[in-house]
C-alpha cells in the first residue's frame, strides 16, 4: 500500500518544479517568440519569488537596483519625452525583478549547464531560418500556433546579403548567436549535450561560427576571436593567442592606413575583400556623413549629457533629438553607456555600469580561469563568463538590448554571474531551501 504521505510529498514535488519547468521552456522558447517565453518565465519569476521572498533584503545587489529604479522614475516625471519617458523603464525595471527572482533556477553549476543546453538548442530555429533565407530564397512571415508565433524572414538577409534568420535584424541575430556560441566551444571540449558525444556538439559549432560570419557583424567577427582563448581557457593562451594574432596580422595590414601602399595591397590580395572593407571605416568617408558615423553619433550623445547630466532627457530621447541636430535618422547612439546616461542621467549610466562590471569580475574569475581548476567541472561557468563579456562588449558599439530577446539573455547571464559569486553561508542557505525548484 502506498500511504498519503506519498502522494502528498509527490504533489509537492511537483508543485515545487513547476517553477523549474517553467524556466527551461522559456529559456527554449526564447529566440522563437518572445510572447511565449516570457509566459512561462513569468511562471518562473513568480515561483522563484515567493519562495523566497523573506531573503530579499538580505540580497545586497538588490539594493543599487532599487536605487536606479528610483532615479529612472524621478527622471521620467521630469522628462522632456513624455509617455516615451515612462515606456522605457519597460527595458530595466522589469528586469531588475527577473534578477531576483530567477536565481534559484541558475543557482548550481548543473542548473547552468542545463540552461546553457537549452541556449543552444533554442537557438536552432535562428540557425536554419538564417540559412535558409540566404541559400534557399526562403521568405516570411511564417505563423505557428494560429499566429502566436510569427517569423518575419527576409529572403536575402536584412540587411540583403546579410543573414538575420528570424531576427529582424543582423545585429541583433549576431548578438543572439555571439551570447551562445561559447557554449558550443565549450561542448566540444568537454561534451555536455549528448553524453560523451563530441559530432552534434562539433556539428553545432560549425554552425554557429558560420552563421556569425553570415551577418556581417564586427561584432560578430570579433566575438569569435575573443570567445576562443577564454573558453579555452588560460592554459591555452601561451599558444592559442599567439595563434590568432598570426592569423590577425593580415587583416590588420590590409585595413590599417599607417603600413607601406605595397604592403598592404599584398595583405589586401591574401585576406577577402568582404573582410577587409567591411572593417576599413576609412571606405565610407565619402559616401556616409561624419555625423552617420558611430563617432558622429557618440559627439552629439555626449553633448546633450552635458546639456542635461543628471536626469537625463528621458527614454527615446536621443532619436527624437539627433534628427534635430542632422537631418538623419536613428534610433539610438550605438553606446549603452552613453544611451543610458542621455535617457536617464550619469548616475543611473555609472550606477549601472558598476553593478555589471562588478558581476563580471568578482564572478568567481580566478576560479574560472585558474589553470589547476579542472576543465570538466569549470567549463560551462567559463563559457557563461565569455557570453557575459561577449554581450557586455556589443553594448560598446550597439545597443542590441532593444530587441527584448537579448535584453533577457543579457539578465539570464548576468544572473548566473551572480550566481557563481554566493558566499558559502547564503549559498549553502539558498541552495538548501531551492533546490527543487
Amino acid at each position: 500500500m502506498i500511504s498519503n504521505a506519498y502522494f502528498l510529498n509527490l504533489k509537492n514535488n511537483f508543485s515545487e518544479n513547476i517553477g523549474w519547468n517553467c524556466f527551461q521552456l522559456g529559456v527554449f522558447f526564447l529566440p522563437s517568440s518572445a510572447l511565449i517565453s516570457y509566459v512561462f518565465l513569468l511562471v518562473a519569476l513568480i515561483k522563484g519569488t515567493l519562495k523566497r521572498r523573506d531573503f530579499y533584503w538580505r540580497e545586497y545587489w538588490n539594493y543599487p537596483l532599487l536605487i536606479i529604479t528610483f532615479l529612472m522614475v524621478i527622471g521620467c516625471i521630469r522628462s522632456h519625452t513624455g509617455f516615451l519617458a515612462w515606456l522605457g523603464l519597460f527595458n530595466w525595471v522589469p528586469f531588475f525583478l527577473f534578477f531576483w527572482g530567477l536565481q534559484p533556477y541558475l543557482l548550481t553549476l548543473e542548473k547552468r549547464t542545463k540552461c546553457a543546453i537549452w541556449l543552444i538548442f533554442g537557438s536552432l530555429p535562428v540557425l536554419i531560418t538564417g540559412f535558409g533565407q540566404l541559400w534557399l530564397g526562403w521568405e516570411g512571415p511564417w505563423q505557428i500556433f494560429d499566429g502566436l508565433i510569427i517569423w518575419f524572414v527576409s529572403p536575402g538577409g536584412e540587411p540583403l546579403g546579410r543573414l538575420s534568420g528570424l531576427f529582424d535584424y543582423a545585429n541583433i541575430t549576431a548578438a543572439w548567436l555571439s551570447g551562445v556560441w561559447p557554449f558550443c566551444m565549450a561542448s566540444v571540449l568537454h561534451p555536455f549535450i549528448c553524453g560523451k558525444n563530441r559530432i552534434i556538439p562539433f556539428a553545432l559549432l560549425i554552425a554557429f561560427v558560420s552563421a556569425m560570419i553570415l551577418t556581417d557583424s564586427r561584432n560578430a567577427w570579433g566575438a569569435i576571436f575573443l570567445g576562443l582563448p577564454l573558453v579555452f581557457g588560460s592554459a591555452s593562451w601561451s599558444w592559442l593567442i599567439p595563434l590568432i594574432l598570426i592569423f590577425s596580422f593580415p587583416v590588420i595590414l590590409a585595413i590599417l592606413p599607417v603600413f607601406d601602399f605595397g604592403i598592404q595591397q599584398f595583405a589586401r590580395n591574401i585576406v577577402p575583400d568582404s573582410i577587409w572593407m567591411r572593417l576599413n571605416d576609412m571606405n565610407f568617408v565619402d559616401t556616409r556623413p561624419f555625423e552617420a558615423t558611430r563617432i558622429g553619433q557618440w559627439k552629439i550623445a555626449i553633448n546633450l549629457i552635458f546639456e542635461r547630466p543628471w536626469l537625463g532627457w528621458g527614454a527615446a530621447a536621443f532619436s527624437i533629438i539627433y534628427p534635430l541636430k542632422t537631418g538623419l535618422s536613428h534610433g539610438h547612439s550605438h553606446n549603452l553607456p552613453l544611451e543610458l546616461a542621455i535617457s536617464h542621467g550619469v548616475i543611473v549610466s555609472l550606477l549601472i555600469n558598476i553593478f555589471v562590471f562588478s558581476l563580471l569580475l568578482l564572478s568567481s574569475f580566478y576560479r574560472i580561469f585558474n589553470t589547476l581548476n579542472s576543465q570538466k567541472n569549470i567549463i560551462v561557468d567559463r563559457a557563461w563568463w565569455t557570453s557575459a563579456l561577449i554581450l557586455i562588449c556589443f553594448h560598446a558599439t550597439d545597443i542590441p538590448l532593444f530587441d527584448s530577446r537579448i535584453n533577457i539573455l543579457g539578465w539570464i547571464l548576468l544572473i548566473g554571474l551572480r550566481c557563481m559569486i554566493y558566499n558559502s553561508k547564503s549559498y549553502d542557505i539558498s541552495l538548501k531551501k531551492f533546490e527543487r525548484l
